[in-house]
């Protein structure tokens, strides 16, 4: 019996090379062990996935009957967002673009 519980962050104002990282140190681990590693991670990608992980959990509770005491994370994926472009002033009156990502980040938990 396969049951998978799914929350998914969009337009999360962080790039995805940044969370990233932070999601490498959760993936596999029991819920529980997750949020403790992200509660001391001082990235704000960690506050941001520990939203998305607690979502997660709490439509595990509301949707389904599975124990949430035995959840882990089965897979932690950052995708591209869109980008919000602006203009930074540079020499001789010029103007160069800077690109603002964005991420949506999907935490899919299951059952050990």
């Amino acid at each position: 019996m396969d049951m998978e519980v799914k929350a998914v962050a969009k337009f999360v104002r962080i790039s995805p090379r940044k969370v990233r990282p932070v999601m490498d140190q959760v993936r596999g681990k029991r819920v529980e062990d997750a949020m403790n590693t992200l509660a001391f991670a001082p990235q704000k990608g960690a506050f941001l996935l520990r939203k998305v992980i607690q979502s997660a959990v709490a439509n595990a509770e509301q949707n389904t009957s599975l124990d949430v005491d035995s959840l882990y994370i089965k897979r932690v994926y950052a995708d591209d967002g869109p980008m919000l472009k602006r203009f930074r002033p540079r020499a001789l009156g010029r103007a160069t673009r800077i690109l603002k990502r964005t991420s949506h980040l999907t935490v899919v938990l299951d059952e050990e």
